[in-house]
């Protein structure tokens, strides 16, 4: 993977001013969450490595387990080619989902 320096101002914002995160385990490649960055979230982790996320619900900054222990450790930040989405591969300590399953995406859809 071609490695490359970003700062937020790179990226392609949503209309709230985030970027979206999708979320996955660095061993499995489970996809566990997508959340939202503004850039205090995208700079905190970067400097932490601990993952930050805007909480859209709550309009406040988001560190993944400081209430519930679960914590998302980053092991790697990439963006895709548009610079408008970003993926984390993280060390998820406990669940990633707040209904105490390890990954969000728990449910198929019956087709």
């Amino acid at each position: 993977m071609e490695q490359v320096t970003i700062t937020f101002q790179d990226l392609k914002l949503n209309s709230d001013g985030m970027i979206p995160v999708v979320v996955q385990d660095h061993q499995t490649n489970e996809v566990l969450m997508v959340a939202y960055m503004n850039e205090e979230a995208f700079d905190k982790t970067c400097e932490t490595l601990k993952m930050t996320y805007y909480s859209r619900s709550r309009n406040e900054l988001w560190i993944k387990g400081e209430t519930s222990g679960h914590y998302q450790y980053v092991k790697s930040l990439a963006i895709d080619c548009d610079n408008d989405t970003l993926l984390a591969k993280v060390e998820q300590v406990g669940a990633a989902c707040h209904t105490g399953n390890y990954s969000c995406f728990y449910r198929e859809i019956a087709l």
